[in-house]
């Protein structure tokens, strides 16, 4: 989400859920047939003795996104709960979290028809399901997960604050919140009380921005030709040459991951 990321940046308020939401359409209609799955930076262990994760060859073309979700949703058992991705994109993470963590259930949600449709379409597995939704108003009952998982995507949201009450509304007592984003260095202090005051407790903070960056610089030649016979050549340029890595790597954005608990009741 690199480009939504540079526009958020540098639109008003009241522009930025607009523009975001028209350019994840044209993708997520643009590229309905495709096995392109995930839509994250990605995530690279910095130690090149780190054993490395044990993949389906299928998912090998987008192993550093997958990274990503191993690091955000493996930091809990995920085992036998009920699990929520709120912006859910094209499914990749979902899927693998299902597969992979063996939850009980899986739900994602995306505020793109579109994207839902492709997901229910491309990742078929009992016990997993997408749903249309919105991340401010999430379209389920009070105590109805142990697990939510938010993975790049709330950068985008037009509060914070609102998805937040939202995520303590329908998670379980001592339910996780697993959440991983980009924010520009001045915004992370607020990120930081944001959480503080949405009453949820801190189990662990990680800056992954160096993880991120190596991911991108790997990744980046993969995701061009992805995406330059597909779209508008300006934007695949665009993806080239910006790709977040100088914001990262300069310190003027940076990439966290945050393992929270809600409090028993």
């Amino acid at each position: 989400m690199s480009l939504a990321f540079t526009l958020m940046r540098f639109s008003p308020r009241s522009l930025r859920r607009f523009i975001v939401h028209r350019w994840y359409e044209y993708l997520a209609a643009k590229h309905h047939h495709s096995d392109w799955s995930f839509m994250n930076f990605g995530y690279m262990e910095l130690d090149p003795k780190t054993p490395q994760l044990e993949l389906d060859p299928a998912l090998e073309p987008e192993r550093f996104s997958v990274q990503l979700y191993h690091h955000v949703a493996g930091a809990a058992d995920l085992a036998g709960k009920d699990v929520l991705e709120v912006g859910s994109g094209r499914g990749g993470g979902s899927a693998y979290i299902h597969r992979y963590l063996k939850p009980s259930s899986t739900t994602g949600i995306d505020f793109s028809a579109s994207a839902v449709d492709f997901c229910n379409d491309r990742h078929r597995i009992d016990g997993l399901t997408y749903k249309v939704g919105n991340a401010q108003s999430l379209p389920f009952d009070d105590h109805t997960f142990d697990v939510i998982v938010n993975v790049e995507s709330s950068h985008t949201y037009v509060s914070m604050e609102t998805f937040l009450k939202e995520v303590m509304r329908v998670l379980r007592p001592e339910g996780y919140f697993l959440f991983t984003d980009i924010r520009p260095t001045p915004a992370v202090e607020t990120l930081r009380r944001q959480l503080h005051d949405a009453d949820l407790s801190l189990m662990k903070e990680t800056n992954i921005s160096q993880n991120v960056v190596k991911a991108l610089r790997l990744y980046n030649d993969y995701k061009y030709s992805l995406f330059k016979a597909k779209i508008p050549q300006l934007i695949a340029k665009y993806i080239k040459n910006y790709s977040g890595i100088r914001d990262l790597e300069s310190g003027k954005s940076q990439y966290l991951s945050f393992v929270l608990q809600k409090d028993a009741d």
